[in-house]
């Protein structure tokens, strides 16, 4: 019995009555008359059980009378020899007869999944299979990733024309027999004689054929990564299935996980680990990943792709949200894709903009002032990105740090009638510098290590925007965070001083010199002053480079930063002993 259903554009055609006629007379029978045969999934015979037949709604008993060794010895007499997998199948179908011995070899129980050629199923990835690019299906057993296989490389070869060749362990995707099934179109088959040598059957088919496009069924061993890694580096084109419901069973099987690039521990510096927010060993991908795309198929007409499995794993080993793509198709055949976002306020995320807050001002004698709420410039931008990721957050705050503003509240202003000193909590800036500047210059800025007492948050912009607990406590309590580049002395005077909102003349004091001055020595105050007199006589107000007196590097160094305090650009020429430092013009 031959059937052809039609569901919206896509066309099932199976062989039901070659597989009900191997089995027994009683169950076929039945079978025969049940109103759900045509969506039959399987049927189970187990010696001493009643038989059962499974549908996508549930599990019937098909008799009230138990299978016998001779109901099982009749199906295996209809059905060619059991393959080392204990697989058997019917020529020129799509069946799968699979069955369970006892210890001493003999067959107890049979299952009979019902093989159907599907066509249209890939509609909603048509335009992935069609880019050339390798593919990963994942699924739970049954949800149709094989049926999605024999379809792919139809299409491929012969709408796309193609050459294509399936690699068919079980003889699963293009049937039993010598003669491949109609489904697979013009593409070729090479059948593998047992499992294990699966992956020697892989490589012999780039090497002996030629393929473009190479399918594979059910990779699961470490050699069969492998050489699947060694198909995607000749340039060709694979598209395949592994074990697992989503990318992230990937990433915790060792096995497999070499499929999308593999993981390997690093330790990072500290300067790193501070940057990230994360221990100083991490995980991280370890090589390119052999699939460019993966698609967890969750149901037959709801599908989740992920369209840069590398960008994915990254995201996946930082511990943050992945963006996707879910794409589902209706009974008429039309296909939706809805890109997924990441929650808001997870996983390193900013909260929402709109979150409620409640009102704080500086520290005073017990009035309160409220701060400005969040710059509108940054509120809309983060409404209209959406918080996609914290890479395009991470892009917002710099761009209102960019302009020397404080980064949530807004500046506040010294007619709020604060008191003074000013608290500030320092994040990432030695202590050492901080409390130099504020003795030279004699500023009236108290250092705490209690975030619930500081006025102001002072951090390096790198740590502030890969720092999301401080980013929060910081909204939270309605602490302005002042960012500074680099925690040099001219940068750390430079942002005091707008936090004290004093004055910032590009011309330095006296006082501000022993500021760059590392031991105090002759050499270096000269040195400064040689620099001082270059910008303020020469380069400021005629807009000419200027070139120093040779110096030692440890001198050099510091009128570079005497040189950015006035927020110009310096660089060192020549050679040593002779190695000089040259001004430029803004």
């Amino acid at each position: 019995m031959d059937e052809n259903l039609s569901l919206g554009r896509t066309q099932i055609t199976d062989d039901l009555g070659e597989l009900l006629a191997v089995l027994p007379e009683s169950i076929r029978t039945t079978l025969e008359q049940h109103p759900k045969l045509s969506i039959l999934i399987e049927v189970v015979m187990d010696l001493g059980r009643y038989p059962e037949a499974r549908f996508p709604d549930g599990a019937e008993y098909l008799s009230e009378v138990a299978i016998t060794r001779a109901e099982l010895q009749y199906c295996v007499d209809r059905l060619g020899s059991f393959s080392g997998d204990n697989r058997a199948g019917i020529e020129r179908t799509l069946h799968r007869i699979s069955c369970m011995r006892n210890r001493t070899g003999e067959i107890v129980g049979l299952t009979c999944r019902v093989g159907r050629a599907v066509y249209g199923t890939i509609n909603m990835i048509r335009d992935l299979v069609e880019t050339g690019k390798s593919i990963l299906m994942l699924g739970r057993p049954g949800v149709g990733k094989t049926t999605a296989l024999r379809e792919i490389a139809r299409v491929l070869a012969d709408e796309l024309g193609k050459r294509v060749v399936i690699i068919d362990t079980s003889n699963e995707i293009a049937g039993d027999g010598d003669i491949p099934h109609s489904a697979i179109g013009r593409a070729r088959r090479m059948q593998v004689a047992r499992p294990e040598l699966q992956h020697q059957v892989m490589i012999e088919a780039v090497e002996n054929h030629m393929p473009q496009v190479i399918i594979i069924d059910e990779i699961g061993t470490e050699l069969e990564a492998l050489a699947a890694r060694t198909i995607a580096e000749r340039g060709v084109q694979l598209v395949g299935t592994a074990h697992g419901n989503k990318l992230e069973n990937l990433l915790k099987n060792p096995t497999l996980s070499d499929l999308i690039g593999g993981i390997q521990a690093v330790t990072l510096g500290d300067e790193e680990a501070r940057r990230r927010a994360s221990q100083k060993t991490v995980l991280e991908r370890k090589s390119p990943s052999t699939f460019e795309i993966a698609v967890e198929m969750q149901e037959r007409h709801q599908w989740v792709v992920h369209d840069s499995v590398a960008e994915m794993v990254d995201t996946l080993l930082r511990n943050r949200q992945p963006t996707t793509q879910l794409r589902t198709v209706d009974n008429v055949g039309n296909v939706t894709i809805v890109r997924q976002l990441p929650e808001p306020g997870k996983n390193g995320l900013m909260p929402p903009p709109d979150a409620p807050r409640s009102p704080r001002g500086w520290r005073s004698t017990g009035r309160m002032a409220p701060l400005s709420p969040l710059p509108t410039t940054l509120a809309t931008n983060a409404s209209q990105a959406t918080l996609e990721s914290d890479l395009g957050f991470a892009q917002l705050l710099e761009q209102s740090w960019d302009s020397d503003e404080t980064s949530y509240a807004g500046a506040v202003t010294g007619a709020n009638g604060e008191d003074l000193p000013l608290h500030v909590y320092p994040y990432g800036i030695g202590r050492d510098e901080l409390e130099q500047v504020i003795e030279v210059l004699n500023l009236p800025v108290v250092l705490t290590k209690d975030m619930a007492n500081a006025d102001a948050v002072l951090a390096l912009r790198t740590h502030i925007k890969n720092h999301s607990k401080l980013r929060q406590i910081s909204k939270v309590r309605q602490v302005p965070i002042y960012s500074v580049k680099s925690g040099t002395i001219p940068q750390i005077t430079r942002t005091l001083r707008r936090m004290l909102h004093m004055d910032n003349p590009g011309i330095p004091e006296a006082d501000e010199l022993r500021l760059f001055a590392q031991n105090g020595s002759d050499d270096e105050a000269e040195a400064l002053e040689e620099a001082r007199l270059a910008v303020e006589q020469i380069v400021i107000p005629n807009h000419q480079p200027v070139e120093l007196l040779p110096r030692s590097s440890a001198v050099r160094k510091i009128q570079h930063e005497l040189i950015e305090h006035y927020r110009l650009k310096s660089a060192s020429f020549g050679d040593e002993p002779n190695r000089r430092l040259r001004i430029f013009p803004d």
